[in-house]
């Protein structure tokens, strides 16, 4: 694999993933510029509310592109949920989002042109960042679809490179951005961290990263399970809490 110059010879973009307000204020802490502000990270990030992102853009002087995903699952939507996406990348533009992250695919896990297209339009038109997130490592043929989210006129694609993690995906990656880098953003995530976002840079010649930066903290067990009754998301241990790290941040910002 071709190697490419190391992050101290261009600069490098952090975005940390942030599932609140409360992690975008440890993510400006650690020194990132840029974040992806969602709700219901366990679920894989769904749109978060407008209030959140007013109050990251009154609190902090971060970059902020908002999820717009009104539902877990896949991103394959029907009628009426579509019609709520489209809502939401009204509200939160509104709300001063710089950048909106989407992705809709078809039945068959491709591409959905016409609402990408419409999404797109819709973004643009109040002059922020489209953003088409990792919807797109779903789809059969990477280079099919990447050369329809060029046409369609999308700024920045997020990608692990179809991949479970980035690393994983970095042949791929480095594919994109070689091929297609000059004509769209290419943006790694999944899997990076401190340990490995050098290899990543250099192995792919990419010019940001997007990492979520979580550290783990205790949560009241009293205020998430009792008397038999659990709220806390399955899979997730019911007395930690995942948040962004300021600490972990920091040492992004320094590696990159």
């Amino acid at each position: 694999m071709s190697t490419h110059p190391i992050a101290s010879q261009r600069p490098i973009t952090l975005e940390v993933c942030c599932g609140s307000f409360a992690d975008a204020l440890a993510a400006q802490a650690g020194g990132a510029p840029r974040i992806e502000l969602n709700s219901a990270l366990p679920l894989g990030g769904l749109t978060p509310s407008e209030a959140s992102v007013k109050l990251v853009r009154q609190h902090t002087s971060l970059e902020v592109v908002a999820m717009v995903r009104p539902c877990a699952g896949g991103f394959c939507y029907t009628n009426a949920q579509w019609s709520q996406l489209l809502a939401e990348i009204s509200s939160l533009l509104a709300a001063g989002a710089h950048g909106i992250a989407f992705g809709c695919l078809t039945p068959t896990g491709t591409i959905d042109v016409s609402r990408t297209s419409e999404a797109v339009n819709l973004i643009h038109q109040a002059h922020a960042t489209a953003v088409f997130h990792r919807a797109f490592d779903l789809t059969p043929d990477a280079d099919k679809a990447i050369n329809q989210l060029v046409s369609l006129g999308v700024d920045r694609l997020l990608t692990s490179g179809q991949a479970p993690t980035a690393l994983e995906g970095a042949p791929l990656i480095a594919h994109l951005q070689s091929t297609w880098g000059d004509r769209i953003e290419i943006l790694p995530g999944s899997g990076i961290r401190p340990s490995n976002a050098a290899q990543l840079l250099a192995t792919t010649g990419v010019s940001q990263l997007h990492s979520s930066c979580t550290g783990i903290i205790p949560s009241p067990a009293a205020a998430t399970a009792a008397h038999g009754v659990n709220f806390s998301v399955p899979g997730y241990a019911v007395d930690t809490m995942l948040v962004v790290d300021e600490a972990i941040v920091q040492d992004m910002v320094n590696v990159v």
